[in-house]
């Protein structure tokens, strides 16, 4: 018996009825001899956190476009919060911990630069629009590797696709990380935005800091137990009470941090820094790098320039920015 076979046999033993056994798999897009080692879900979880799409989240706008200060979140460590909080409470569950973190790791890979902003503004140039879960599935089946794509589960893939909103993930790990998203994004958000000033602890609605707790802790251990206690089977809940003062916490954050005029100022500058990018690349498609020009090649210009916008990192497209748009000073010859 093989490692990989005996961690199925542990799977067997240990997960719940409802839990997904990596040895069920639907498979990949192109079938592979399996690893003596791991499982189809380690190998999932592995490939994504050794792909370029993951390395270059650390560099994408999670909420505050390129803010000055070590501590605030970018796309990773959002990335990295709602895998944790999607473990704990699938290892309570006895749920697939390796498939759920696969899901939740690769989540945001197809997210744009300056964030939602970015995101925004690519919906509104490219022709059928821009969703980044989307985006998400295409850099794992086929941006990466040169084209070859990560070749994950179905399983995985699936609750990449579904992990925002619309339809639901095939497996219960997979629902688990859209919810585990919510419980990441609001509570970090929350703690960068008394961080940056925005806003302040005792601002939070009463019956938030009451029902939910006072901190970012507290707030993510209560709706992690509540979405441990209520949820049956291989269906997710909250608490009735609780749920409904998370709602209520969401509509608070959008009306107070998402569209403050102040936090977001300048995001103004994303949609005309977007919009240069794509009209300069769709017209000089050689400017962009090799990968790109083959996708242009075979799936037009204004795919492969969509590919590519969304690949960049903040600080890339601002550096392309500049090198386009922005006169440099002549030096004089030498």
């Amino acid at each position: 018996m093989t490692i990989r076979e005996e961690t199925q046999r542990l799977e067997d033993m240990i997960l719940s009825p409802f839990g997904t056994r990596s040895q069920n798999s639907r498979g990949r897009l192109r079938p592979e001899e399996e690893c003596p080692v791991r499982t189809a879900f380690q190998r999932d979880r592995d490939r994504v956190i050794h792909s370029k799409a993951f390395r270059r989240l650390k560099h994408k706008t999670q909420v505050f476009l390129s803010p000055e200060g070590d501590h605030y979140r970018t796309r990773l460590t959002h990335t990295l919060e709602v895998a944790q909080i999607a473990r704990t409470v699938a290892r309570a569950l006895r749920w697939n911990e390796d498939l759920t973190e696969a899901v939740a790791l690769a989540h945001d890979l197809g997210h744009t630069p300056f964030g939602h902003a970015g995101e925004r503004a690519l919906n509104a140039l490219v022709p059928g629009g821009f969703r980044h879960y989307e985006q998400s599935l295409r850099v794992v089946d086929v941006l990466e590797k040169d084209g070859q794509g990560l070749n994950l589960t179905a399983e995985t893939r699936s609750g990449i696709l579904c992990h925002t909103t619309g339809q639901e993930a095939d497996t219960p790990e997979g629902r688990l990380v859209r919810i585990a998203d919510r419980i990441a994004y609001i509570n970090h958000d929350i703690d960068d935005a008394v961080r940056a000033g925005i806003i302040s602890e005792q601002a939070l609605p009463e019956e938030v800091r009451e029902v939910l707790g006072s901190s970012t802790s507290q707030r993510i251990n209560t709706l992690v137990l509540s979405l441990i206690g209520h949820s049956k089977e291989d269906s997710l809940s909250l608490g009735p009470e609780v749920r409904e003062v998370f709602e209520r916490l969401q509509q608070f954050m959008f009306a107070s941090v998402y569209c403050n005029d102040s936090a977001k100022s300048e995001e103004r500058k994303v949609p005309q820094l977007m919009e240069f990018l794509y009209d300069y690349y769709t017209a000089h498609p050689d400017a962009m790098p090799p990968e790109y020009r083959q996708t242009a090649v075979r799936e037009g210009n204004e795919r492969a320039v969509c590919d590519h916008l969304a690949g960049m990192t903040d600080r890339y497209a601002v550096e392309q920015f500049k090198r386009f748009f922005v006169p440099r000073s002549w030096v004089g010859f030498r």
